[in-house]
């Protein structure tokens, strides 16, 4: 068993892009070095750029536990970090999310582009699929993601998706509230 398995952990989907508002950027780092105080590893895109890159590099240097799951395909496209406690190097996004998704107790959703829209939203379906139960937190930082959560409320409002979805994932608009409920995954031990 490898270490990442003896403690809760929290899979983090967000930016690749340094080329971000710097607020975006110190977020990451605040959550990465709460998570590495708090025990809670963290599985994210294995990369060493934008907010991915500042939660892994504010876990690590917090001595927290860091896995990374990255595509042979983005070696030409992305940095992939090169000092993770463990990186598993796959052959598609497909199997980059699976393992992902295997590996987390939680999943949090940082400010991103179309990735992580892309992963948020089929962690969501999975949901209502009933393919888990883990808890799916949206950090709305600095209301970056006001659309998104607008967005949902009119699929649900115009028939698009049931009432129910919305206990498929919480909305959160401070590191404290989301700290606060990646906290409660111990309780689950």
């Amino acid at each position: 068993m490898t270490e990442h398995r003896l403690r809760k952990s929290l899979c983090v989907f967000c930016g690749a892009q340094n080329a971000v508002p710097k607020a975006h950027l110190n977020i990451g780092t605040a959550l990465g070095t709460e998570m590495a105080k708090r025990d809670i590893a963290l599985v994210y895109g294995g990369g060493d750029c934008g907010i991915m890159g500042a939660v892994a590099n504010a876990t690590l240097a917090g001595q927290g536990w860091v896995t990374g799951v990255f595509p042979r395909h983005l070696q030409n496209i992305e940095v992939e970090h090169k000092s993770l406690n463990e990186i598993i190097i796959v052959d598609t996004m497909h199997e980059r999310k699976k393992i992902m998704y295997d590996r987390a107790d939680a999943f949090a959703i940082l400010p991103g582009g179309c990735g992580t829209l892309d992963e948020m939203f089929e962690i969501i379906t999975w949901r209502q699929l009933k393919l888990h139960e883990k808890p799916v937190i949206i950090f709305n930082h600095l209301g970056y993601w006001d659309h998104l959560v607008a967005l949902l409320e009119h699929m649900i409002s115009t028939g698009f998706a049931r009432p129910e979805t919305r206990t498929m994932f919480e909305v959160v608009n401070t590191l404290d509230e989301l700290l606060a409920r990646v906290e409660k995954l111990k309780e689950y031990a």
